[in-house]
């Protein structure tokens, strides 16, 4: 079982994992090394990039590698290809905006998307980069979706194209509000293997803040090992791993009918 951290809020939250994230950078710039970071896309760690936008001023940013988790697919004739970076749901646009744009001095060549046409190859470059020194994680509200793993995920997956899961794409209406319709979220996307960060990871730490995100927390709180029917609970899987919540989430959590919708592997 991991203890919960707790924070007053997600702010607080943010300001602890960007000290430690900064502090790694500092060791590795001392060491000569790179500093690899595990990045969602979304509103969970819009904390942790603000505090470390105001603290990596003045920082060497040349050897700080971002991985990103997940990007949005669309058709492109027979094959798939990644959404456009304009699009307001881009990952790699997010990532543009919150993390390169605020970070001066970060090579935009150090920001890591998956490919659909070769995404065995992200792997690899993980391998090659000497793998993630912290991965953030995320949970999906509804599912337990960690980038886009559906339930039923098993431990060994890879990178790889996915088809979305309904509840996954229901949380993305407010992950990108400028979605009007379900419909427009798209069915599939590249998404980076529940394997990929066990393996790869040093350390993990699954972010959770926001009333919305008791049930999730709930839900981690009833599990100690890794079960493919909540895929976040590959955390447990993951060698120095972390849970860290805010004073809501926790709170709803601890409420009486606080359960998140669990499916089982069969249900998908």
């Amino acid at each position: 079982m991991i203890a919960i951290e707790t924070f007053p809020t997600a702010d607080a939250m943010g300001e602890s994992l960007a000290r430690e994230i900064l502090a790694g950078l500092r060791d590795a710039e001392a060491a000569g090394r790179t500093y690899v970071l595990g990045c969602p896309a979304g509103r969970t760690p819009l904390p942790v990039y603000a505090a470390l936008a105001r603290g990596a001023r003045g920082l060497d940013l040349g050897r700080l590698h971002l991985i990103l988790m997940d990007e949005f697919l669309v058709r492109d004739g027979e094959a798939w290809r990644r959404a456009p970076t304009s699009a307001h749901h881009s990952c790699a646009g997010f990532a543009m905006r919150h993390l390169v744009a605020s970070l001066p001095g970060l090579p935009p060549e150090n920001l890591h998307v998956p490919e659909p046409d070769a995404p065995a190859a992200y792997d690899a470059l993980i391998g090659d980069l000497g793998g993630i020194d912290l991965f953030l994680l995320a949970s999906g509200a509804t599912d337990g979706h960690v980038a886009f793993n559906p339930p039923g995920t098993p431990l060994d997956s890879t990178t790889r194209i996915v088809a979305l899961a309904q509840e996954t794409r229901q949380d993305n209406l407010a992950t990108f509000p400028d979605f009007r319709s379900l419909e427009q979220v798209p069915t599939h996307g590249v998404s980076i293997g529940l394997g990929t960060i066990a393996r790869h990871s040093r350390a993990a730490a699954m972010m959770l803040h926001g009333a919305h995100k008791g049930p999730a927390l709930r839900r981690l709180r009833s599990l100690d090992r890794f079960s493919p029917s909540w895929p976040a609970s590959v955390v447990y899987a993951c060698r120095n791993p972390r849970i860290l919540a805010d004073a809501a989430a926790a709170e709803a959590a601890s409420a009486p009918g606080s359960k998140p919708v669990v499916k089982t592997p069969s249900d998908h």
